[in-house]
């Protein structure tokens, strides 16, 4: 029978539960149960025998029963770290991930002018666009998403983080732009075509379709932004987009189609190409 009062050590005891979903099912419960205690890591560590009251235990099984029916931990605890900021996340737009940061940390690299225009198309939670303000306070960022409930969510990120050189605005694309002129542009676009059996397994399956798949075997969006770039880039500006892994090479041609010079792959963490940019 299971315990009434349940200390943390006991609760810590269930990794078999998680295991079917999770690589890191012990760390997902000290994850969960530090949401619901509203504490640090250290603390479950500290008191071990800290009994939970009721309410607790509730909000605590409440959260492993979507765990273990694959929900993302992000969306669970309702945030994720991104380039060492804490952003809030929700199902309305993809958790930041880890690889994205090579974005980051390329533009950062490309750009070394103290203030430059930067826009980040498709900025879901804000992540590429926050965690670049907060390198770069002299520069001035706008960060679009189509999704109202991905501005009003990047907005959010923006004003806890007290970040003032981003403008979060709504458009789809460059829709909405004028005749704005940049040094450079980021995307993190769809790329996932409808059919890849990805999107049937693990966190994805619970993240929103719309930032994930799009058409011509996941080409589409890069396309559309490919084309559209040169009319709001400075000469000589960069345009930088993530892709799948197996979609550099076909990136490279629509970017050199383009008339695009010094075109190039860079590789993620884990060796795959995973960005590709070009020169305008």
């Amino acid at each position: 029978m299971p315990v009434e009062k349940p200390s943390i050590a006991e609760l810590l005891r269930q990794t078999s539960i998680l295991e079917a979903v999770s690589d890191s099912a012990r760390l997902d419960l000290e994850v969960l149960l530090c949401h619901v205690l509203k504490k640090p890591r250290s603390y479950l560590f500290t008191w071990p025998e800290k009994v939970l009251d009721q309410q607790s235990v509730k909000h605590f099984n409440d959260l492993l029963k979507r765990r273990a029916d694959g929900e993302p931990i992000a969306y669970l605890t309702g945030e994720k770290e991104f380039w060492s900021l804490s952003l809030e996340v929700n199902a309305a737009t993809l958790i930041p991930r880890p690889d994205t940061e090579l974005l980051v940390e390329t533009t950062l690299d490309l750009l070394d002018k103290a203030s430059s225009r930067v826009l980040d198309l498709g900025t879901g939670t804000g992540a590429i666009a926050l965690a670049l303000a907060s390198e770069r306070p002299a520069w001035e960022i706008i960060a679009v998403d189509t999704v109202a409930e991905a501005v009003a969510l990047a907005e959010k990120n923006r004003q806890r983080l007290g970040l003032e050189n981003v403008s979060v605005v709504r458009s789809d694309w460059f829709e909405d732009l004028a005749q704005q002129k940049f040094e450079l542009i980021v995307s993190n676009p769809p790329y996932i075509d409808a059919n890849d059996h990805h999107l049937n397994e693990g966190d994805v399956r619970f993240e929103p379709g719309s930032a994930l798949v799009s058409g011509n075997k996941g080409l589409a969006d890069i396309e559309v932004i490919i084309c559209g770039a040169r009319k709001y880039l400075n000469e000589g500006g960069y345009l930088l987009m993530e892709h799948g892994y197996q979609q550099a090479g076909a990136v490279r041609d629509l970017l050199r189609a383009e008339g695009c010079l010094q075109v190039s792959t860079r590789k993620d963490i884990a060796g795959h190409e995973r960005l590709t940019l070009g020169r305008f």
